[in-house]
């Protein structure tokens, strides 16, 4: 009896201590709060800054630039970019096996202020996330790498990470206030809703005073109404605050809805109270202009109204350009929606997003029990441990890729591009280019959805298409 009664406390203090250490894991989870691009050199393991990577890749044959440093391998076209290719492990004095004319190597493409390089690696290995007050600084006995390149270092996993400082090695440190200032005199400068503020100031009469006629120099001057004033200067604030926290440019492609949101915004703040003093502020703004379903399964609701907006198409291969695809639950409803419109074609979907974590991890994406008995059910496959997922045809379509919109790689003629929202996060001349490589990328009967909150400007020269709330456009 004592046995058991000692047996049942022990299950207790096991089942105490599992449940603790799951705390402690959902607790560790919680508060990642920084990512990093880990990597190898000669068997010790590295990390950089994962808002340092635009993309992966394999690559060689680099053309060699005469009278140039050691560890600079030569020079790249990336997608038509000449970026320099720099091998890390020479810039560090780390041996390096033999290079061969035909040996492809292992690159992290960096973008580091405006300039984009090509570092070369032993081996890239994954996404890591940490919390950020664990990276501990350097210790003078790092011995391989000149202490003044290490950010810090970090355990994660059982492996110590050494975290570079990219800025430092590309020695193109700017302080951050410096940089925004940059930024924010960049995406403001041929802004619409400066333009106005600019256009009212000097409307604003001069108050000063004629003392000999008791009264203002510029009576009889058009006067604008103080509070309008203030108003317009509130909005400015916003635009530039939506920039710094959020990278949101606002642009006619969005103006409108910032402009009706501001009223909204106005009336819960109140006048006076409207400025944006934080990241929470930003996202409370924004929180009405994400698309509808916007990083969650598709409702049937609004399956059908896309089915709607999509033209008639007989092509045997239809494809499809999905750049900013997040998790994935965007592309797998997608793609569900055109097999339903398009049963007689192949559905190729090429799907992009700069978060590598999430590109990394939507081929593995798993349904819920409540989503798989909808609308997607006959899309959707059971695995052997009972989760559901989609059917292989369904995954045989789609390729995730990490990529930037901006640098995307060569496509096939594209029948449909899906890029919700993702302008907005551009500035003003990279929503230009990326709408004209719409133009370009899409054959004549294509169809171009972008965010529910958005608008493609007249001067691209696409014709609009609405069903109800949803637009979408096409070529003239």
């Amino acid at each position: 009896m004592e046995a058991e009664n000692m047996t049942a406390e022990n299950q207790q203090v096991n089942t105490a201590t599992d449940e603790g250490t799951q705390d402690n894991k959902k607790e560790s989870i919680a508060v990642v709060d920084f990512k990093m691009v880990t990597f190898s050199l000669s068997g010790k393991d590295y990390a950089i800054d994962i808002m340092n990577v635009k993309e992966i890749a394999k690559a060689g044959r680099f053309t060699y630039v005469p009278n140039t440093l050691s560890f600079v391998l030569g020079v790249y076209n990336l997608r038509g970019d000449i970026i320099p290719i720099l091998d890390l492990r020479l810039f560090f004095n780390i041996a390096v096996p033999e290079h061969t004319d035909n040996k492809l190597e292992n690159l992290l493409i960096l973008s580091v202020g405006e300039q984009t390089f090509g570092v070369v690696v032993d081996k890239i290995d994954k996404v890591v996330g940490v919390q950020k007050s664990r990276i501990q600084p350097p210790h003078p006995l790092f011995g391989d790498i000149n202490i003044k390149y290490i950010y810090g270092v970090v355990e994660a996993n059982k492996r110590l990470y050494i975290l570079l400082d990219i800025a430092k090695i590309f020695n193109s440190r700017v302080s951050g206030e410096e940089q925004k200032r940059k930024v924010v005199k960049k995406v403001f400068s041929d802004n619409s809703i400066s333009s106005e503020v600019a256009h009212l100031s000097t409307k604003m009469p001069e108050q000063s005073q004629n003392h000999d006629a008791g009264r203002s120099s510029t009576a009889g001057a058009e006067k604008i109404p103080s509070d309008e004033a203030k108003s317009v200067q509130e909005l400015k604030f916003i635009t530039e605050s939506l920039y710094n926290y959020r990278k949101f440019s606002v642009t006619p492609l969005n103006e409108t809805w910032v402009r009706s949101r501001f009223i909204s915004w106005q009336e819960e703040r109140g006048k006076g109270n409207t400025q944006l003093q934080s990241e929470n502020d930003a996202d409370a703004f924004l929180k009405s202009f994400w698309s509808t379903c916007s990083g969650t399964w598709w409702t049937q609701q609004y399956a059908d109204t896309i089915s709607k907006l999509l033209p008639d198409n007989t092509a045997k291969q239809i494809c499809v350009w999905n750049p900013g695809c997040g998790k994935g639950q965007e592309t797998y409803s997608l793609a569900c929606v055109l097999y339903k419109r398009y049963p007689g074609s192949k559905i190729k979907i090429y799907a992009q997003d700069i978060d590598l974590l999430n590109v990394s991890n939507a081929p593995l994406l798993s349904v819920p029990d409540d989503v798989a008995s909808g609308w997607l059910s006959p899309y959707i496959a059971k695995k052997a441990n009972g989760e559901y997922t989609f059917t292989q045809e369904i995954k045989d379509s789609i390729m995730f890729e990490y990529h930037d919109c901006m640098n995307t790689n060569a496509l096939p003629v594209i029948d449909l591009i899906f890029a919700r929202d993702i302008l907005s996060l551009l500035d003003e001349k990279g929503q230009e280019f990326v709408i004209n490589d719409f133009g370009e990328k899409m054959k004549g009967n294509g169809t171009i959805i972008i965010g529910d909150n958005e608008v493609v400007p007249a001067s691209a020269g696409f014709k609009e298409k609405a069903v109800g709330t949803l637009k979408a456009y096409s070529k003239k």
